[in-house]
């Protein structure tokens, strides 16, 4: 499906071609720390699939993930949104877009949770909690 994406201040504009099914949870401590809360949400967009149409991200590398590797992380500069993670290098083979930014998040349903042993004991419960339309 086609994608498109912006950050919350409009500065930095992105699209590509995404398969929904690449869409995925991640609950370890990097994401954690980087979103500021329990897990991120994002979809995988092959490298020749994804484009940037304005605006430059600010960069900052990861130099030993999670997973072991290393992750450049790309946010814009103005507004703080994290946009995505790649591998550092020319022509990544791939990016790891947050479907926060993206004007399609609705219909982009996660297929997966990885690094499930980080996730704070309290994610499987959000169901029961209380749920208001607007702030509390």
């Amino acid at each position: 499906m086609r994608i498109d994406g912006r950050c919350h201040c409009g500065a930095i504009a992105f699209e590509g071609e995404a398969d929904p099914e690449q869409t995925s949870i991640c609950h370890c401590t990097d994401c954690q720390a980087m979103t500021g809360t329990a897990f991120r949400v994002s979809i995988r967009v092959a490298g020749e699939n994804f484009r940037l149409l304005s605006g430059k991200p600010a960069q900052y590398l990861k130099t030993t993930a999670d997973s072991g590797n290393k992750r450049l992380q790309a946010f814009c500069p103005n507004c703080g949104t994290p946009l995505f993670a790649t591998a550092p290098g020319d022509n990544p083979p791939a990016y790891t877009v947050r479907v926060g930014t993206l004007s399609q998040r609705d219909q982009l349903v996660p297929k997966s949770q990885n690094w499930f042993l980080s996730a704070l004991p309290w994610v499987t419960a959000l169901a029961a909690l209380p749920r208001n339309p607007k702030g509390a």
